[in-house]
């Protein structure tokens, strides 16, 4: 991986925010994965189009915070290891 991989959400996995438990969820078919906010806000970025690069701008830029590329790419790291996210 790297600062110009861009992750998907895996084949068999959907995201989306369910109001029942007021986050968002991973869906799949024997489950469901309720995400904490940061992995949410991730995960709902992850769609093939943008970069890991991208990805950390547009949350420091949402969060006015600076420094989160390494638990982004930590995170993203993580995710394709349980294949909730792809990449070429």
């Amino acid at each position: 991986m790297t600062p110009t991989t861009r992750p998907r959400i895996g084949a068999g996995f959907r995201l989306q925010w369910e109001p029942a438990q007021d986050c968002h969820v991973l869906l799949y078919p024997e489950g469901m994965v309720k995400l904490n906010q940061s992995a949410g806000e991730i995960l709902k970025r992850c769609d093939g189009e943008r970069d890991i690069e991208a990805i950390v701008v547009d949350l420091e830029t949402a969060f006015n915070a600076q420094g989160l590329q390494p638990d982004v790419v930590a995170f993203v790291e993580m995710a394709g290891k349980q294949r909730w996210l792809a990449w070429e």
